[in-house]
Order: C-alpha cells, then sequence, then structure tokens
C-alpha cells in the first residue's frame, strides 16, 4: 500500500514537474516573439523615419536667373521629392547683399551665384559645408569641382560679344580691337559690380594680359556705357539704344536670338571666360540632408538637360548642347588664376566703372 501511494506521488511531482517546464518554454517562446515583433516595429518605425525626414519639410533655395530654369529646378525637384522649396531669385549682387542682411540669423540652405569667385570668397569665409558624397560630381568638368567639395559648378555661362544686326551687318573684333574709332558710341558693359559674370570675366582677362588696361580705357573714351546688370544691359542692344554689348552673358543672347531678336553673339580669338556658377550648401543650413537633395538633383540628368534647354552650359562633361555653342568649341584665356581673380575682381569693376564715368 505504502509502496503505491509512494508511486502516485513520484508520478504526480513528475507531472508537475513537466508542466512547470512546459509553463517556462511557452514563457520563452513568447518572450522571443515578442522581442523579434518589437525589433520589427522599431526597423520599420526607423524606414518610416528616414523617408519622412528625406520626404517631407523645406529647403531655401537663393539663385540667380533665368526665372524658367529656376522654376523647371523648382517643379522638378518637389515632384521627385516631395520637399518643399522656398526660392529667392536675383542677381549675385542682390544674393550676396541678402545673405549679408541675414548674417546674424541665417535663412537660406542652398546658395547658387553667377560668379566662381563669389563663390571661392564665400567658402573661404568658412561659409559653405563639404559634401564629398554628392550623387554625379565626378561627371562635373574637373575645374568645375573645388578640391574640398564646397563648390558645384552645375552649370555656367560665358562672356560674349553680342551685337545688334540691324545696326552691325557683321562683327568680329577682338577685345582690344573695339576700342577703335569705328566703334565710338556703339559699346555698352554690364555693369561688372552687379553682374558677377562680368566681373570675374575682367578678373580674367586682367590676369591673362598681366593688368593691361589699354583697350578698356580705349572703349571707355569710345564712350562705353555701363547698362546695369546683364539683363538690361542686353535691352540696350536689342532696342538699339547701343549697338553691341562687350562681355555679354551669352545665354541671354541664345534665348533672345530664339525669340527673333537681331542679335548675333561670337566669342574672340585671344579667349574668354567660360563662369561656372556654383552651387553650394550654407554650414548654417538648418535643412542639411534636404540641402543635399537639391545639390544631387542640380545635377541629375533631369536637371543637367533643363540647364542645356535654358542655353547656359551643362556642368557634367557627359552632356552637351545642340543649341548653342559648347564648351569644347570656346576658347578661353590661358594664364587664368581663379585665386588671383577672387582677389583682385572687386578693385577691377570697380575701377571700370570709373573709367566709364
Amino acid at each position: 500500500m505504502k509502496r503505491k501511494v509512494l508511486a502516485v506521488c513520484t508520478i504526480a511531482a513528475m507531472a508537475m514537474n513537466l508542466m512547470a517546464c512546459g509553463a517556462e518554454n511557452a514563457n520563452a517562446s513568447t518572450n522571443v516573439s515578442t522581442e523579434k515583433n518589437t525589433q520589427k516595429a522599431a526597423t520599420e518605425q526607423a524606414v518610416d523615419n528616414k523617408e519622412s525626414k528625406e520626404q517631407n519639410g523645406s529647403v531655401t533655395v537663393y539663385m540667380p536667373s533665368p526665372t524658367d530654369l529656376n522654376t523647371a529646378y523648382v517643379d522638378g525637384f518637389e515632384k521627385k521629392t516631395g520637399i518643399k522649396v522656398d526660392l529667392f531669385e536675383g542677381t549675385t549682387g542682390e544674393i550676396l547683399a541678402r545673405l549679408e542682411t541675414e548674417k546674424n540669423n541665417p535663412v537660406a540652405d542652398v546658395v547658387v551665384l553667377a560668379s566662381w569667385s563669389d563663390g571661392l570668397s564665400m567658402k573661404n569665409s568658412g561659409q559653405t559645408l563639404s559634401y564629398p558624397e554628392a550623387d554625379n560630381k565626378d561627371k562635373l568638368y574637373k575645374e568645375w569641382v573645388d578640391e574640398d567639395n564646397m563648390l558645384f559648378g552645375t552649370s555656367a555661362s560665358a562672356l560674349g560679344v553680342i551685337y545688334n544686326t540691324t545696326i552691325i551687318e557683321s562683327l568680329n573684333a577682338d577685345w582690344s580691337e573695339l576700342s577703335d574709332e569705328q566703334y565710338k558710341d556703339l559699346l555698352a558693359i554690364p555693369d561688372p559690380e552687379k553682374s558677377g559674370s562680368c566681373k570675374d570675366f575682367l578678373a580674367g582677362y586682367m590676369c591673362d594680359t598681366d593688368n593691361d588696361w589699354s583697350a578698356w580705357e580705349g572703349m571707355a573714351n569710345n564712350g562705353m556705357m555701363i547698362a546695369g546688370a546683364n539683363k538690361a544691359a542686353l535691352e540696350s542692344v536689342i532696342t538699339g539704344e547701343k549697338g553691341i554689348l562687350v562681355a555679354g552673358v551669352d545665354y541671354n543672347a541664345y534665348t533672345n536670338m530664339e525669340k527673333g531678336e537681331p542679335l548675333n553673339i561670337y566669342y574672340p580669338e585671344s579667349g574668354t571666360v567660360i563662369n561656372p556658377r556654383p552651387a553650394m550648401i550654407l554650414k548654417s543650413s538648418q535643412n542639411v540632408d534636404n540641402a543635399k537633395a537639391f545639390i544631387d538633383y542640380l545635377m541629375s540628368d533631369e536637371a543637367q538637360m533643363m540647364v542645356a534647354d535654358a542655353y547656359l552650359l551643362p556642368g557634367r562633361s557627359d552632356i552637351t548642347c545642340d543649341n548653342r555653342t559648347n564648351v569644347s568649341e570656346i576658347t578661353t584665356f590661358k594664364n587664368m588664376d581663379w585665386n588671383t581673380m577672387m582677389k583682385n575682381s572687386g578693385e577691377i569693376a570697380s575701377k571700370l566703372n570709373k573709367l566709364c564715368q
């Protein structure tokens, strides 16, 4: 009888142990399952957060004309990313003045200028952020990216001589030859203190000729008029107020020629300046991820084709134009140094304006 009771107790104890083990295993299984679910949820949330960060918010961009290109940039970027663009458009001088006004309370995330030397100046003053992993930067012309990956020349203009064909049937004079008496009272030039492109051209000319002012003194004596920023200067030639625009930005000429204006353009044999338009992320940006996305977009296939359609030179060497002269077809000054040009451009611009007063 005792043996039967003992056997029953032993079996009962074993059953209880098995039940306990089963419960522990079940709890362990539940814990593992819960942990996996938690990790999965965390991973999904992280992905959602990343996508939200990349696709939401806004970016503030300051850019020079052309307006149609800027509109295309904004529309394309917003459709592609969902990021809203707050755009300020102005001349290089206006953009720099606005940045100076806002320096204690920065607003812009991305700045594009029409002057490479002004971009270098911003870099040297510590205002720009490096972005070495930028998409397609290796496809830009080698000289159109600075060594610290802060300036990206995503487009460019070249400076030429633009003339009204109802006043002058044909023209191919070199820069120095425009000081000839036959061009008296026919010349205009953009204000180099308002046009970053013209300012860089003059600095490049002086760099190449070892500061030979004789041609410009001759043009000034011929009554060359300082005609405002690029658009206003070209307008003086379109209307016939003047016959020749010296150091005019080429894309303005091509655009107006397409509209039927009586213009033509050429690049003098001695050379000119091709001026990359630097796109930069400001170090003060509060939307760095969105700013990087905008820089990436400027170098995309889509945006570079927009550049070509706007008669600017694409920054990428693998994309060329069929509606204007390409980079390989334009002779540039042989002895240019952008750092020297940056240092001297302001003084040179001021001197030309005084000569033409």
